[in-house]
Order: structure tokens, then sequence, then C-alpha cells
């Protein structure tokens, strides 16, 4: 029975996580239990299991006797995220691209391939492919705790790099920066990989900076 309700809380997480990320359930939007969990058909023990997991995973805050919110964005909760990035995933990157096997590097070209694909006829994926694409430059380093740390920086810059992408012209111009870190990665030149995902992350944070001024 555990398993069935683990299971189920799952699906809830993902559904309600992607609401999130999309922006359908806007900042400060706060989750109304009793009508999330009729229009999902389940009871609230799962439903209240993923939120809590939401909460710990950065995308929800509660407030005692008011329930979840969805968590507001932030020009400083960005410059924090990407400032870590940053310490991070350059340096793991260009280790990790040295010790890659065929099969890592098969895999971080599909992980490309399935974001070049997402940026052009699936939005709502985009997020998700360009944390498999940015996990999977870290991946053969074979750390466990980088690449929780990793993990977990992305899925908490998911709605920022949404909304870096808004304006006209950014995807084309993100598709440009991950083409060339892959290029760079998959020749196994660690200098170069550690340089232009640097720059990529930094250009990224300049222009997220601009995006939430006001907030």
């Amino acid at each position: 029975m555990s398993l069935i309700v683990r299971t189920l809380s799952e699906q809830i997480f993902a559904i309600v996580r992607e609401r999130i990320i999309s922006g359908v359930l806007p900042r400060d939007t706060p989750i109304r239990q009793d009508a999330l969990a009729t229009e999902l058909g389940v009871s609230k023990i799962p439903l209240r299991e993923a939120l809590a997991r939401l909460e710990q995973e950065g995308l929800l805050t509660s407030q005692a006797n008011r329930g979840f919110f969805v968590r507001p964005m932030s020009a400083t909760e960005a410059e924090e995220i990407y400032e870590l990035r940053l310490a991070l995933e350059p340096e793991a990157a260009a280790r990790a691209c040295l010790l890659a096997t065929e099969d890592d590097q098969q895999a971080a070209r599909e992980a490309f391939a399935d974001l070049d694909i997402a940026a052009h006829e699936a939005l709502h994926d985009v997020a998700v492919c360009n944390r498999a694409f940015h996990i999977a430059l870290v991946a053969p380093l074979g750390r466990p705790l980088t690449m929780q740390l990793v993990e977990r920086l992305q899925v908490l810059a998911e709605r920022y790099v949404i909304t870096h992408l808004e304006p006209a012209g950014r995807d084309d111009r993100a598709h440009r920066e991950h083409h060339d870190i892959l290029e760079a990665w998959l020749a196994r030149d660690a200098d170069r990989t550690a340089h232009l995902l640097t720059g990529h992350l930094n250009g990224t944070l300049t222009d997220l900076r601009a995006q939430l001024a006001t907030d």
C-alpha cells in the first residue's frame, strides 16, 4: 500500500512541478489543496507528500494556517543560484569531459538533440531538457555528491531558464552556446569547456539581473 501511495505522490509532484515551472501556477499563488485533490482524483495524503517535497525543492513555501504558496522568483535568488552553478559546473564539466566514455558522449549528444527539439517543438519541455543536457556534461565525473548539488541547482534554475528565454532571439543564442560547449566537451578540451560554460552561465545571469531588476 505504501508503494502505491509513494508512486501516486511522485505523479502529483511531477504534475504540480510542471505547472510551477511553466508558469501555469504563477508566483505567490496559493495551492488550493481541496480543489487540486478533486481535480487530480487523489486523496490529501499523497498530495501533501508531493507539496512537502516541492517545498524541499524550493518551488513552494508554506505558512502556518495558510498552506502552501508558489515561491516567488527574485534577482537575489537568481544571483545565488547562478553564482553557485558558476563555482561548481564549469570545473566539473571540464574534468568530466576527460573521463567520458563513448556512451557518455552519446548521452550528451542525445541530450543536446532533445533540447534542440524542445526549443522548436515543445517549449514546455525546454527547462527539463536543459537540465538533462547540463547534467550529462557532469555525469562522467562519477561523484555522487557533486551530481546531487548540480541537480539541485538545476531544479532551482528551471524557472529562471524559462524566464531568460522569453525575449526573442534568446533561444537561438542558447542553442549556439550549447552547441559550442558540447563540441569542446566532446573534443575533451577541458579548458575551453570550462571557459565556454562559464561564459554561458555568466551571460544568463547578466540577462536575468536586467529582467528581474524590478523584483
